[in-house]
């Protein structure tokens, strides 16, 4: 496959070498194109090099080739890795200025842009509406990944790792062909909520970053995913169908519904045990009078041993609960997580402990897996798609003996 990789100037630059090694690991025939500041962090000796092209950044350089309009009528694929800011503003408002940025104009497949920026810079409204018009004109514009930045600095807006990069790129020109591929898999995410009254509910921390990362790494690995997301605001994978849910009830429903022909159905969204009895359809005020006010709550159904006791005798779907717990007085994280994983009579469950500054709305975090056959691994402290993918390749172990 003929893949443009182009390099625009910011210090992760250097993680791009090994983006450009990956494709041509791969057999694909890359041709390198960086910007000039990209060269003063990456020389192009090292490009020309790894590529085993010679590596220009002006439209001057063999203009007789005309390589401003032919690198991108001739690609099959166009990867920016990282894309600063300003090629994103270029890139938003049709400024070509340098060879990276005429092939942008002139490429018709598919594009996909890995921002890297400082935090101030990516949520800059400027930035926001360059990458939503992008996304509109169909390129692929991935999310950053949150971490250390330059120096001292940490947030959202670090390149995401070069084997996502290629992973995502590649989905979108290859034939899904993977481990999980022919496969229909259900994947719920963030928490529910339980109105109270138009105003108020109750809720919990989840984000859904954990779950979306799970649907994003089935997709990647061929799967046709169905992810029932409850009230997370969070891009949608590339390749998965999204079902919007608010409460325990409508996520149960979405669930049952989905997982009908589904081979395997993880339950990473954290639903709310205890909804309100009675609904109050108009905001409810303050006596005044220094009185409590009494909240009946009333028990939510388990999902998870109702996905169990539907499936029967079948072995399919594999299906695997998610355990969010805390120590105390009467037993450790595991003691409660191991007792819930006998309750609830799933094949495997994930546990995390929670609490401030632990798990929910983090981006790292450290999970245990439980099989029924009594194993139990530790996998962490690691980003939430490397959790995924250790938590899918459990599954897979689970759905070779089924």
């Amino acid at each position: 496959m003929r893949i443009v990789l182009g390099v625009s100037g910011g210090i992760a630059a250097y993680k791009a070498c090994l983006l450009l090694r990956r494709f041509t690991e791969a057999g694909h025939d890359v041709t390198v194109i960086p910007t000039a500041s990209a060269l003063k962090f990456v020389g192009a000796p090292t490009w020309a090099a790894l590529s085993g092209k010679p590596v220009a950044d002006d439209v001057w350089t063999r203009v007789e080739d005309v390589p401003h309009v032919r690198l991108g009528k001739q690609a099959e694929l166009v990867v920016v890795a990282p894309a600063t800011a300003d090629l994103i503003a270029k890139a938003a408002h049709g400024l070509a200025d340098d060879l990276l940025t005429n092939t942008l104009l002139t490429a018709r497949c598919p594009v996909v842009l890995a921002p890297a920026m400082h935090t101030e810079m990516w949520q800059h409204p400027a930035t926001v509406a360059n990458v939503a018009t992008l996304r509109e004109r169909g390129v692929h514009v991935l999310d950053p990944a949150a971490g250390r930045l330059t120096g001292a600095d940490t947030g959202p807006g670090r390149l995401p790792e070069p084997d996502v990069i290629a992973s995502c790129a590649l989905a979108l020109v290859e034939p899904p062909v993977g481990s999980l591929s022919g496969r229909h898999v259900v994947v719920s995410a963030g928490g529910t909520r339980e109105p109270i009254d138009p105003v108020r509910f109750i809720g919990n921390r989840s984000s859904g970053k954990q779950g979306y990362a799970l649907a994003a790494v089935a997709a990647r690995r061929g799967a046709r995913v169905t992810l029932v997301s409850a009230n997370a605001s969070l891009r949608v994978p590339e390749g998965v169908d999204l079902v919007e849910v608010e409460t325990t009830m409508q996520l149960q429903d979405a669930v049952v519904a989905a997982s009908k022909d589904a081979d395997a159905v993880v339950m990473a969204a954290a639903p709310a045990d205890y909804r309100s009895a009675a609904y109050t359809d108009h905001k409810i005020k303050k006596t005044g009078g220094g009185d409590d006010l009494v909240l009946q709550l009333v028990e939510n159904p388990d999902i998870v041993k109702g996905l169990i006791a539907s499936r029967g005798d079948a072995a399919t779907p594999v299906v695997v609960s998610f355990a969010a717990e805390t120590g105390d007085a009467v037993g450790s994280v595991m003691d409660h997580a191991r007792a819930k994983f006998a309750r609830k009579g799933s094949d495997l469950q994930v546990v995390n402990e929670v609490g401030p500054g632990l798990t929910f709305g983090q981006d790292e975090a450290v999970i245990h897996i439980l099989t029924r056959d009594g194993d139990e691994a530790t996998v962490g402290p690691a980003d939430k798609v490397t959790l995924a993918a250790a938590v899918w390749d459990a599954v897979e172990r689970k759905l070779e003996t089924v």
